[in-house]
């Protein structure tokens, strides 16, 4: 094996150096009957045959190189056309054709060396093929592939059409590899061309490796420009949402202030009213303990009322969130609806004409009905006339035929009684001959006319034939019709359902827009209402009765203002507040009212 393998090799790079002195006598285009070129494709037959692997099958033994060279298509995609281009081909039958139809391809697309790379490179599945010690799976396989990158300069210009590739003979010429002893002259010129075109193969491979190169560069480079620009379109979105959040914070910062005034400004009258209180209960000295008490009580008060408010004041922050989440989720709700309500409009439509359509069927099959109806009435009028006039017809042949029979008899008789009288009676035959013969003519005419009156009832038959047949037609365009009709209240019932639907969506529009009018009503309380000071509010706004130690300031939780404490005694649930809280007496009955007109 390794001494066929030697041989193989030598002569492989004997058969290169010869093609390519050849070809560059002939200026590099080669056709197929090149001597050089044929025996080219002979030993590198007898190189892809080498250790080869019998498969045994039915019909005997396959030993055949196109096998492995068919792994080309699944291991470099570009060679599909190869491969497609050969099986195509209705003039090769063996595989060994095929095999020699793929070399001529490769040898012209200059992709042979690079193909035979690749099946080199994946030797675990040329093991399926090949021997361990076979050529292609040793190191001289790799050298005969960088021979063959050589061949790239040649231009080969070979016709698959006509060629019998299966039944040519491998046989190497040897004659073709003598040295002559002007070839020894000629050994330097070549040398330098070899050097030359070595160089010219090794820049262009460079440039095939560069070109791939920038087309793998350019695609990353494009792939990072998309990612760039999503990474620019996150950042700005990302911008906007910090300025909103910072916006919100510095709203939150100047309501905390103002809160946090609105105490110091309660804390300090708290403090003046104590001070007046002490000097009026030092004047007085009655009921020291317990106004020093109600003064420790409503500065505790004050003290809950601060912490109230803040929770408030975080609860309405929470609530504003979920209602601005509520209207947007309501927003999509009703956009969703108005989708389906134009779709299911849509269907309505489609529903009446496909409606419309079936009536003009209706129609038009009760119409044709109709007709055909009265042509079958008409075609059984005429075959009863037909009938009748056959009967006369027999009843005209049954009387000519007893006439007939009588005028015999009595010729018999006659010949019987009047044996003398012959002449006469030839003269008497003869009438009666020719009568008898105007009976056959007649009996003839009658039969032609009953032939004829025959087919005019074979005819008809045929007709009636064809009636009943529209008649089943007929009967099938009924059932259709049924059919038809059937759908069309199978339509009207899913119409009708359709419509429900719209009236319920219709219903469940009406309360989502009550919904929102509840919700805007609720965000213009929340933003319309200002909270008054306490310094800004000396009477109450409903009785404007003066406020004093005794008749202390209430705030509305709903309008803001400031009542005493009889005008704001009532308790209501807000939806801003979890729990029930003090609301003025106009609020409360507007409230009520609200909840009354919503509940019914």
């Amino acid at each position: 094996m390794m001494e066929e393998r030697a041989n193989l090799m030598h002569m492989m790079k004997l058969s290169i150096r010869v093609l390519l002195q050849s070809a560059l006598s002939l200026g590099r285009s080669l056709d197929a009957d090149h001597a050089p070129l044929q025996q080219f494709f002979v030993v590198m037959e007898h190189c892809l045959k080498h250790g080869l692997k019998v498969k045994k099958s039915f019909i005997g033994q396959n030993k055949s190189f196109f096998g492995p060279l068919e792994l080309v298509e699944r291991l470099c995609p570009e060679a599909s056309d190869i491969a497609t281009s050969v099986r195509n081909l209705p003039e090769l039958k063996t595989a060994v054709g095929r095999g020699r139809a793929w070399l001529y391809l490769a040898l012209m697309q200059k992709k042979l060396a690079d193909y035979l790379k690749v099946l080199i490179d994946n030797k675990h599945l040329l093991s399926e093929f090949y021997e361990p010690e076979a050529l292609m799976m040793e190191e001289e396989g790799m050298v005969i592939v960088g021979l063959l990158v050589g061949l790239n300069v040649l231009d080969a210009n070979l016709c698959l059409k006509g060629e019998d590739l299966d039944s040519q003979v491998g046989v190497i010429d040897f004659s073709l590899y003598l040295k002559d002893v002007q070839d020894l002259d000629g050994g330097k010129e070549y040398e330098r061309i070899t050097d030359v075109l070595d160089q010219k193969n090794y820049v262009e491979e460079l440039n095939r490796h560069l070109s791939c190169t920038v087309g793998d560069l350019q695609t990353k480079i494009d792939g990072l420009e998309k990612t760039n620009s999503k990474l620019q379109e996150e950042l700005s979105a990302a911008t906007d949402r910090i300025c909103s959040l910072q916006e919100e914070q510095q709203q939150l910062r100047e309501q905390n202030e103002l809160i946090r005034e609105r105490s110091e400004k309660s804390v300090e009258i708290t403090k003046q009213d104590t001070k007046v209180e002490l000097d009026t209960y030092k004047q007085t000295r009655q009921g020291l303990d317990e106004m020093y008490s109600d003064v420790w009580k409503q500065l505790k008060e004050e003290k809950k009322v601060r912490l109230e408010l803040e929770k408030e004041l975080e609860l309405q922050i929470g609530m504003k969130t979920e209602m601005e989440i509520a209207m947007k989720l309501l927003e999509k709700d009703t956009h969703e609806k108005q989708d389906t309500l134009v779709a299911l409009r849509q269907q309505l439509e489609e529903v009446k004409a496909i409606n419309l359509q079936m009536f003009h069927k209706v129609q038009n099959a009760e119409s044709s009905l109709q007709q055909k109806d009265e042509a079958i009435t008409s075609f059984e009028g005429k075959t009863n006339q037909v009938m009748s006039s056959m009967k006369q017809m027999e009843e005209r042949l049954q009387h000519s035929e007893s006439a007939r029979r009588g005028a015999e008899a009595r010729s018999q008789q006659l010949q019987q009684e009047l044996g003398g009288r012959i002449s006469a009676l030839q003269l008497q035959l003869s009438q009666l001959h020719e009568q008898c013969s105007s009976l056959e003519k007649e009996l003839k005419s009658e039969k032609e006319q009953r032939q004829a009156l025959q087919r005019e009832l074979q005819h008809e038959k045929d007709t009636s034939s064809l009636l009943r047949t529209e008649l089943q037609q007929v009967e099938g365009l009924k059932k259709e019709l049924r059919e038809l009709q059937d759908e069309k209240a199978e339509l009207q019932k899913v119409c009708d359902e359709q419509e429900q639907a719209l009236q319920e969506m219709g219903l469940h529009l009406s309360q989502s827009k009550l919904k929102m009018e509840d919700i805007k009503e609720v965000n213009k309380a929340l933003k319309g209402h200002t909270w008054l000071k306490d310094d800004e509010a000396t009477h109450c706004k409903q009785c404007e009765k003066e406020f004093s130690i005794s008749r202390r300031k209430h705030h509305c939780r709903n309008c803001g203002h400031i009542f005493c404490n009889t005008c704001s005694s009532n308790e209501l649930a807000l939806p801003s507040y979890p729990k029930p809280v003090r609301v003025c007496d106009s609020c409360h009955t507007l409230l009520l009212q609200r909840c009354s007109s919503t509940a019914s």
